[in-house]
């Protein structure tokens, strides 16, 4: 009878200890898995940035139907002719940011709001634009709705910049561009990276980081080819 009455007794501890935890995130080890397969074993050394890619749901920024491949290694459609880029380049542009979480950071082309959120988890300020209303207003929602009340998302035309909220100690562009927006070097702080593909909008570019001196002298530095579909917007067209 003793016995009876402690398994039942252990039993009922054990109901209210499972109670307590949390639904498991059943993509969690799929996260591990980009992590330390695409990420990590492709070079990023970055803990913060390790960290942050390893815990934005990544699965709730893309369309359900497309949820059985968010933590894959390559980009993702997310509607209007954009795709959201894969893993390792996302991890591999925030790390040459050489982001600090007191730096406020600009990017240029919200998308999904994946990298955003990678971003968040880092700093404390980042501020997003977004050319295309729709995708502007359903990642600035997504985005609240997973708690990060640190990202600004606006829609407008990210060529030049958020003049009110500069200077920025980082700036990141997400689409292909073929120079440099003026607007974008004007509103980064002295010292603040810039990190870009550049070259051509139409076939590969080349993943750039740009650091802008004391005397807004710019130290370029190529780091790797990508492809990204190309910035859009009315000062682009002119060029």
């Amino acid at each position: 009878m003793r016995a009876c009455l402690f398994v039942l007794s252990l039993l009922s501890a054990l109901l209210l200890i499972t109670d307590r935890i949390p639904a498991a995130d059943i993509f969690a080890e799929q996260r591990r898995t980009m992590v330390s397969h695409y990420i990590k074993g492709r070079g990023i050394k970055d803990l913060k940035v390790l960290a942050a890619m390893g815990k934005v749901p990544r699965h709730l920024l893309v369309e359900e139907r497309y949820r059985h491949s968010a933590y894959a290694d390559h980009p993702l459609p997310i509607g209007e002719g954009q795709t959201i880029s894969q893993p390792y380049v996302v991890a591999l542009m925030t790390e040459a940011l050489m982001l600090k979480p007191t730096d406020r950071v600009l990017e240029i082309g919200t998308g999904s709001g994946y990298q955003a959120a990678v971003l968040a988890e880092i700093v404390q300020e980042v501020y997003s634009i977004e050319i295309r209303q729709r995708l502007a207003e359903r990642a600035s929602a997504r985005l609240k709705d997973l708690g990060y009340p640190g990202i600004r998302v606006r829609y407008g035309d990210g060529y030049y910049g958020w003049e009110e909220k500069a200077p920025f100690d980082a700036i990141i562009i997400t689409a292909a561009v073929n120079h440099i927006p003026p607007p974008l070097i004007r509103q980064l702080r002295a010292g603040g990276r810039l990190v870009l593909p550049l070259g051509s909008t139409g076939f590969t570019q080349t993943l750039t980081l740009v650091t802008k001196g004391a005397g807004g002298e710019l130290d370029v530095q190529q780091l790797s080819p990508v492809a990204f579909v190309p910035m859009t917007g009315e000062a682009l067209k002119k060029r």
